[in-house]
Order: C-alpha cells, then structure tokens, then sequence
C-alpha cells in the first residue's frame, strides 16, 4: 500500500505537544522586561550606596521604589527558573533525575524569590525599624 501523504502531514503531531514555543517567548519577554529593570536597578544601587542603612530604608519606603524592585525580584526569578528548566530538559536524559531537578528547581527560584520580596516588603513597609 502506498502512502499518498505529503511529508508535512506525516510529520504533524509528531513533535513538541505545542507548548515550546510559549516557554520560548515567556523567556524573551522577561529578558526584555529586564533590560529596563536592571537599568534602573543599577541607578538605585548608586544612588542607595552613598546613603547608608538608613538612606535605604528610606528609599524602599518610597511605593515606587519598592514596587519596582519587587518587580526587578520577581521578573529575575522567573527568568532564572525559565532559564534552568531549558538547561535542565536539553541536558538530563534520565527522566527521574530530569523530574526530580525540575522539581527542585522550582523550590528554590520560588523559595528565593518569597524570601527576597518578603524581606523588601519589610523594609518598605517599616517592619526593619
């Protein structure tokens, strides 16, 4: 018997289940997002060195200050899970040790990033004094 398909049609469904392409572009949009963020993180890190502690606590009492690095933590976290799951899914071939690092690294970018905000929320919200 003969197949009469094109190699297009035979190729369909025999890939990726689709969601390749959604992980690709949430990893570009964070590494975008990040460009201005770690801008303006680097201007607050100058502008928080000359002050002090207490100057930087001043500084994250501002809303927007401490929104936005806030922000800054969470977009880098995410982008720092996105970028471990690749690594870890084009590299371990062993689907328990694949799982298992998945896993874990799910934990720890969760766990920094809670700590991380929970500790500037804070210190925004005055409970360092």
């Amino acid at each position: 018997m003969t197949d009469f398909r094109t190699p297009l049609s035979r190729a369909r469904g025999s890939g990726a289940a689709g969601h390749g392409a959604a992980h690709w572009v949430a990893e570009r949009v964070s590494a975008i997002a990040l460009i201005p963020l770690s801008l303006w993180m680097v201007y607050a890190a100058l502008v928080v060195s000359r002050t002090g502690y207490s100057g930087a606590v001043a500084f994250l009492a501002n809303p927007v200050n401490a929104v936005l690095v806030v922000l800054v933590l969470v977009v880098s976290g995410w982008h720092m899970h996105a970028g471990a799951r690749v690594i870890i899914e084009d590299y371990m071939h062993r689907i328990l040790g694949r799982s298992a690092l998945l896993v874990l690294n799910l934990f720890v970018a969760v766990l920094a990033t809670a700590l991380a905000v929970f500790s500037v929320l804070k210190v925004a919200l005055g409970g360092a004094l």
